[in-house]
């Protein structure tokens, strides 16, 4: 099989496309075909060991897929030769087949593809658990964005208005604000790129005030960091959650004097933790998902496709912060 492999650490020109025998299923496990596997933030650390998962090389990156069951291992129940899956094993989903643990596959309806199958999980598992249990999100509340263009910014955004709350979209871009509003923001505002002096930082915040209006926003949802993220602290309402969902912009450092101020809590979320601690409750996450799914209340949008000999395009795309939703490699 075909797999596309980091050696060493370094950003995506340091990927190579390699051959290397087919996996062989053990207990419990499922060889899985490969048939299209989304890219995220974190595949952009996680080659540069800059990741807190570290995988012995040489390995393939690629932390979410969709797929076709081609083996099952012993022990294996529930699944057949040619079922239909997702999972989101963590990495090794930029090659031509993968072994996944039977019990963390999910399936595909008929229905649904490939490559959007891939792009479900990992951006609106994360987003239903932000803001559903560590926001507390209710109907009328009024929820914050931060990059609301991308993967986990687009599901929040969907998500957010599923609940009936009134959300408000922070975007880099005209381009983004229009993706924002098509998702179903109720506004969009377009700010610039940081890094910000304090001034900057300032003409940020008033910004993000003026938007979620003067009793302030009920939940910020922030997979941003950096220089946004003590300007959106600043816009939140009276016991706010600010959720902490992502870095790409620099880990900030927040003045705790604001949380006592407005006796607001700032959440960290860590959907793949969640997952393993609490499987029951993110299985009934899985299927609101669905259910939203079905509804037309959620829809992955995938904006570009890859083939597999050029994932490293892709991870440099969403390095570059210019994803809107969801990039997917086709294998």
């Amino acid at each position: 099989m075909k797999a596309l492999l980091s050696d060493s650490p370094g950003g995506p020109d340091t990927l190579r496309l390699a051959d290397l025998p087919d996996p062989v299923p053990g207990p419990g496990e499922l060889l899985v075909r490969v048939r299209a596997a989304a890219i995220n933030f974190p595949d952009v650390l996680i080659i540069e060991d800059k990741y807190q998962m570290k995988p012995p090389r040489p390995f393939a990156p690629g932390g979410e897929l969709a797929g076709e069951v081609e083996a099952l291992g012993d022990g294996v129940t529930g699944w057949q030769v040619g079922d239909r899956l997702i999972a989101v094993p963590g990495f090794g989903c930029l090659a031509e087949k993968i072994v996944i643990p039977g019990k963390s596959a999910i399936p595909l309806p008929a229905a649904r593809s490939f490559t959007d199958g891939a792009a479900l999980m990992l951006t609106y598992a994360t987003s239903i658990h932000a803001l559903y249990d560590r926001g507390r999100l209710e109907s009328g509340q009024t929820l914050l964005v931060l990059g609301a263009a991308g993967g986990v910014g687009l599901a929040a955004v969907e998500l957010g208005k599923a609940k009936g709350a009134r959300v408000i979209a922070a975007v880099s871009s005209d381009e983004k604000a229009a993706a924002a509003r098509e998702a179903g923001a109720d506004d969009a505002i377009v700010y610039p790129r940081g890094p910000f002096d304090r001034d900057g930082q300032k003409a940020l915040s008033e910004q993000f005030k003026a938007a979620v209006g003067p009793a302030g926003a009920d939940v910020i949802y922030d997979p941003v960091g950096g220089d946004y993220a003590e300007p959106a602290l600043r816009a939140i309402g009276w016991e706010g959650r600010y959720l902490v969902v992502g870095f790409p912009a620099g880990i900030p450092k927040l003045p705790l004097n604001l949380t006592l101020l407005k006796s607001c809590d700032v959440c960290g979320v860590f959907w793949g933790a969640f997952a393993m601690r609490d499987p029951a409750a993110n299985a009934a996450h899985v299927a609101t998902l669905f259910r939203l799914w079905d509804e037309g209340k959620i829809s992955p949008r995938v904006s570009a496709t890859f083939p597999l000999e050029r994932g490293g395009e892709a991870i440099a795309a969403m390095a570059a912060r210019q994803a809107i939703g969801k990039l997917v490699v086709t294998v």
